[in-house]
């Protein structure tokens, strides 16, 4: 006697066309160096402690220069970011990625001893010094974290860190974050490359680097309109130009830890879930 056996196949589960891609959220190790990046990239500490070691609000006084004095800032600024550019990073060996903080600290510290002791006219003087002084320990933070400095990106994102140490003058956080700050010079920054990468050299008088050093140098005069307000009170005197420029290396250098931190994480996880945790932290802290 046959026996006829049905088997029955299940259908298969219907996959939905549309459905979200899964979350990736980041390890343990990198959400904490996201932290980190947070706190160094969205607190302005840097008036703060130049206020302390000055004992009057510094923020006020860089803002109520005269206005032959700022112009004097602004000029020396794009300067100073322009001579940085043409020897900071050519000088660098590309096989040796220690940060050397330590000593770009105390090369600093010598080059604002001078200023202080000699006025402001020696401080705009020394500005180009301690300028190049900071962009060699960028491009070091930079390596540290895995970029090239052959690749002009590297090079530009560099650059974007004046930028992103100092506030807008409007003081809201909303125009001077650090993604928006990283926003509004997308575009330049963007053209700089294309044009860097073009040449195959760096060259400071090409027309869309020229506008991104202008960008860059009109936040970076902020900072350095600051530092410059400490380094002229009279009481500092050179131990206080020395303690100014290693405040003013220290804070750039975190900025900087920061930054290359968050282009880092954004190779690993990408842009968008970068950008969602570094939301999700600040917000935390209510930055």
């Amino acid at each position: 006697m046959s026996q006829n056996l049905s088997v029955t196949t299940p259908s298969p589960t219907p996959v939905r066309e549309n459905a979200a891609p899964p979350r990736i959220t980041l390890s343990e190790e990198d959400h904490e160096a996201l932290r980190r990046a947070v706190q160094a990239l969205e607190t302005p500490s840097f008036a703060a402690r130049l206020s302390g070691l000055a004992g009057r609000p510094i923020e006020v006084l860089g803002q109520a220069l005269p206005q032959a004095a700022s112009e004097m800032v602004s000029q020396a600024t794009e300067a100073a970011l322009q001579r940085a550019l043409r020897y900071a990073l050519t000088t660098i060996p590309k096989e040796n990625p220690d940060p050397e903080a330590r000593l770009h600290r105390a090369l600093a510290m010598l080059s604002g001893a001078m200023g202080g002791a000699l006025g402001i006219s020696a401080v705009l003087a020394e500005l180009p010094l301690s300028t190049t002084i900071m962009l060699r320990a960028i491009a070091r933070i930079a390596q540290s974290e895995g970029e090239k400095l052959e690749d002009p990106e590297t090079v530009l994102a560099c650059l974007e860190v004046f930028a992103l140490g100092g506030r807008g003058r409007s003081g809201r956080w909303h125009e001077s974050g650090y993604f928006a700050v990283r926003a509004a010079m997308a575009k330049s920054v963007s053209r700089a490359v294309q044009q860097v990468a073009g040449r195959g050299v760096i060259d400071e008088s090409a027309s869309a680097l020229v506008r991104l050093l202008s960008q860059i140098a009109s936040r970076f005069g902020v900072v350095v309109s600051q530092k410059i307000a400490a380094q002229a009170v009279p009481v500092l005197g050179a131990l206080g130009g020395a303690a100014v420029n290693a405040a003013f290396m220290d804070h750039f250098q975190k900025v900087a830890r920061g930054h290359f931190t968050v282009r880092r994480l954004e190779r690993v996880y990408g842009p968008g879930t970068v950008r969602e945790a570094y939301d999700r932290i600040r917000a935390s802290k209510g930055l």
